[in-house]
């Protein structure tokens, strides 16, 4: 056995001048072993290099009319790198394909709207609309004795009318929870004295942005990204660290990381009332050095910068919560649950707390009431056009996903001291942010939450936002508008499947081809498995397994990418299939 070296130097090669003297471990001894690569290891980088699943979800599967059973690895499909890298990236490249195909559309992705309405669909609605007629004549003549059976009747019809392929709700409920027990609390809709106006043309249905004729005919449709980031909270080093920490608001830091998709949601409808067209857009959310939020966007068609920065200056979000300014309460000491009313109390007088409803409608009554909260757009509003099958527009493609893959609190590693102590002052300040309604924090601030009961802890409650790991982002960190490729994650997967047994000359097999009955008995029946189950075999045969399978797939696949370079290559001048990304 050859004894290890340093990297990079044989065992002929002398080890360079300014290098101290190194002596290599004994062979056999325990140094030289441990410098050896571990063989586990290696299965599973060499797995992850051909995107083989590291943490397989095993099922089992049997067959219901020959009684086989079968075990099955299916892929975790994990959007994590730190949980499983090859899933992760496979996610990546599938959003990236979203991206790419609905960035620079020259055609509308829905040009014939919905489908035409059943008659089946249509019963529904009569149905629907005999039952509230039912509902109103019962509660007019005081027989409320058969109001709980029409309501029935009607939940069972809005799900009917859901499995026929009606989106929504025909109508809301009437069960109270919906409207709330005084109806729908209604919030005035006057423009802020402190947000500028902004024009309001009406929306054309159409996506696609504007086509411009160049000198000698030839037309182009260019494309845009966005960048929107937060205000300021404190002046800020170059590593994202306060200047100053105390002085530092990490209060409205917090807040506005929660409310952050609202303020987003309420962008895009402004930008779509200005400029008079719908507005489609593909994106991600992720935090800054600073560990603020901030949004990178693609845009089909082009706006004006000027007309961008209008809308977001103009754009807010008000938050009409109970005030929230300072906890009347601490962790240490909470108030209390008393059984005998069914409410959270104060420790010391007992005096029970004010509930959600009561709170909103002291809000109500009061004339003079501010929001709780409004969260609005930085000064910084990056936008840059891009045209369509350059570099720049795949190199943007890449920023825009650049950390989909990793966890907010893992985009930007702490390094420091500094870092760190910043990041545990903004998550121990989320901790005590309230997240929604029923959000435990509540407590902290003298209000008991919707649908209060005794097994709320403040401080721990279970909403994403309040995670160290998530820095407030707790909704979707992927954005993508309804119109945007016409398709959905499973209709590009669909696509990239068809691509390979297109190349490899496969045709669909009869699972794929043929409909299936939703009224037939299922043909198998599925269970998960144990991994002490005597029947799956460990982790590490299924690996090696999986990565032979892989290694096949892909020699197979380059042969006939080969085959269909050279047969292309005579009539194009060139092998590229221009399928990147799909393999």
């Amino acid at each position: 056995m050859t004894a290890p070296t340093l990297p990079g130097l044989t065992p002929d090669t002398p080890p360079p001048a300014d290098l101290p003297a190194v002596v290599p471990p004994a062979a056999g001894s325990r140094a030289a072993r441990l410098a050896m690569p571990m063989s586990r290891q290696v299965l599973t980088e060499m797995a992850a290099e051909y995107g083989v699943c590291l943490r397989p979800v095993t099922l089992r599967r049997t067959d219901l009319h020959s009684g086989l059973t079968e075990v099955i690895d299916l892929p975790c499909g994990s959007t994590r790198e730190d949980k499983c890298s090859p899933c992760a990236k496979r996610a990546r490249r599938l959003r990236q394909t979203q991206i790419r195909e609905g960035w620079h559309r020259a055609d509308e992705p829905n040009p014939f709207g919905p489908y035409p309405v059943s008659d089946a669909q249509r019963e529904l609605v009569m149905l629907r609309a005999h039952l509230e007629f039912a509902r109103d004549e019962a509660q007019r003549s005081a027989q409320f004795d058969q109001i709980p059976a029409i309501d029935q009747a009607i939940a069972e019809v809005e799900e009917a009318t859901a499995a026929e392929g009606l989106r929504g709700q025909i109508a809301p409920g009437h069960d109270g929870e919906e409207l709330g027990l005084g109806g729908r609390r209604k919030r005035s809709t006057r423009r802020r004295q402190d947000a500028p106006d902004l024009p309001r043309k009406k929306v054309e249905p159409r996506t696609l942005g504007r086509v411009y004729v160049a000198p000698d005919g030839t037309q182009h449709r260019p494309s845009m990204w966005l960048s929107l980031t937060l205000g300021s909270y404190g002046r800020v080093l170059p590593d994202g660290t306060p200047v100053d920490p105390d002085s530092y608001d990490y209060r409205r830091a917090a807040w506005d990381a929660v409310h952050f998709a609202r303020l987003l949601d309420r962008f895009w409808q402004n930008l779509r009332r200005c400029v008079g067209w719908n507005v489609q857009y593909a994106g991600c959310v992720e935090p800054q050095r600073r560990l603020a939020p901030h949004a990178h966007f693609a845009i089909r068609g082009t706006i004006s910068r000027a007309v961008l920065r209008q809308v977001a200056a103009a754009t807010y979000h008000q938050v009409w919560w109970p005030s929230a300014d300072e906890p009347r309460y601490t962790l240490d000491q909470p108030p209390v649950w008393d059984g005998d009313r069914a409410a959270w109390a104060d420790p010391d007088s007992g005096q029970e707390l004010p509930s959600w409803a009561d709170a909103l409608d002291d809000i109500d009554t009061d004339p003079d009431a501010q929001p709780a909260h409004v969260v609005r757009f930085g000064t910084q509003v990056h936008a840059e056009g891009v045209t369509p099958g350059t570099v720049h527009a795949d190199r943007t493609i890449g920023y825009i996903t650049k950390y989909i893959t990793k966890s907010a609190a893992d985009c930007h590693k702490a390094e420091t001291d500094r870092q760190r102590d910043h990041l545990d002052r903004l998550w121990h300040e989320l901790r005590v942010t309230p997240c929604n309604e029923r959000c435990a924090n509540w407590l902290l601030y003298g209000i008991q939450p919707k649908k209060a009961h005794g097994r709320l802890q403040p401080g721990r409650c279970k909403g994403k936002v309040h995670q160290r790991a998530t820095l407030g982002i707790g909704g979707r960190r992927i954005l993508v508008s309804r119109d945007w490729s016409g398709k959905t994650l499973a209709d590009h997967r669909a696509d990239a499947r068809a691509w390979v047994r297109n190349l490899l000359g496969v045709t669909s097999g009869a699972a794929d081809s043929d409909p299936v009955d939703q009224e037939d008995p299922p043909a198998y029946a599925w269970e998960l498995a144990r991994p002490d189950d005597p029947d799956v075999a460990p982790l590490q045969h299924r690996l090696l397994r999986a990565l032979s399978q892989r290694a096949q797939w892909k020699a197979a696949l380059l042969t006939a990418r080969d085959k269909a370079a050279q047969v292309t290559s005579p009539l194009t001048g060139s092998g590229s299939l221009g399928q990147e990304g799909r393999a």
